[in-house]
């Protein structure tokens, strides 16, 4: 019996990727594919920034040239695309329903990709220099601060371990708070604030990101220092959870909002996986599409044993 147009044997929640790696995996064994991604396909790692650790690319490889692969192949293998919202996941015996601004689609199998947000400083600057000095994550980007001078933003416990990555590259780090100060309780901020690479600005919040073609400047207000010379300024606030609908559908995340799977990218909920930076693994490109590829696999064993049953 022919599908209904809305009904999928797999649906993507996600076009970075993980996401995509999992839809080449599902869509290249035949299985009807949709991602389902309300913002540009790639992710976070679509962009002008250059990655050097993906295998294959020993020159290096901008991250929208290695995305626009990644999408290719995907559309090659007959995966299908919308850009909508997600704002439901409803599991339903056997099948899960996704609720989109757009309408519903129903999947045999569902691969959660969403990702995670990084909050952000909303300053003047910021994404004007993103990836040409400006950064969110110090394990992608600290080697290409070698020898340099950064400031990183931020005060709870990511921003310390990111700042103490920092010093294994950079000459000088500003390690910069905010008005507040760090929280309390960080069980590294002793060693970071003691390594003599890192300096404290203390009572000033940033207020702009300047330069030229890249970063140079980070201006600061409220504090005794209004003005810093850096080559690059990482932004580790907080993360933006994963939307409520996981929370509504049961799927189990842990304290800190990354959603809880097996060794095969399988989730407490029969027939949904999850993979890439939403389980909270190795945040790169390279484990994130690893992960897909494991997470479209199992969905592929899920839906080859339920037609067997």
């Amino acid at each position: 019996m022919a599908q209904k147009e809305d009904s999928y044997d797999v649906i993507v929640l996600g076009g970075g990727p993980a996401g995509l790696t999992a839809a080449i995996y599902t869509a290249r064994f035949g299985l009807r594919t949709l991602i389902v991604d309300g913002d540009r396909l790639g992710g976070k790692s679509w962009g002008p920034h250059r990655i050097e650790n993906y295998p294959g690319f020993p020159e290096g490889i901008t991250g929208t040239e290695l995305m626009d692969k990644f999408i290719e192949q995907a559309k090659k293998f007959g995966t299908e695309f919308k850009k909508e919202t997600v704002v439901g996941l409803l599991p339903m015996g056997g099948s899960q329903m996704v609720q989109t601004r757009g309408g519903f689609y129903e999947a045999k199998a569902v691969v959660v990709a969403t990702g995670i947000q990084k909050k952000q400083l909303s300053i003047p600057g910021e994404m004007e220099y993103k990836g040409r000095g400006v950064s969110y994550c110090a394990i992608c980007d600290a080697p290409f601060f070698r020898g340099k001078t950064v400031a990183v933003v931020g005060a709870g416990e990511e921003a310390v371990e990111d700042a103490l990555k920092l010093t294994d590259f950079a000459d000088k780090i500003y390690a910069i708070p905010g008005g507040e100060g760090y929280k309390a309780g960080l069980k590294e901020l002793h060693e970071l604030l003691g390594h003599e690479k890192v300096m404290l600005i203390e009572g000033a919040d940033p207020e702009s990101i300047g330069g030229n073609a890249l970063v140079e400047h980070i201006a600061l207000k409220g504090g005794e220092i209004d003005r810093l010379k850096v080559d690059g300024v990482f932004i580790i606030l907080e993360t933006v959870p994963t939307t409520s609908l996981l929370t509504d559908a049961g799927i189990g995340t842990d304290a800190r909002s990354c959603i809880l799977v097996d060794k095969n990218q399988t989730t407490n909920v029969e027939g949904v996986f999850a993979a890439g930076d939403c389980v909270c693994g190795g945040m790169q490109v390279v484990t994130a599409a690893g992960e897909g590829g494991m997470a479209g696999l199992a969905a592929l064993r899920y839906i080859k044993s339920a037609k067997s049953d």
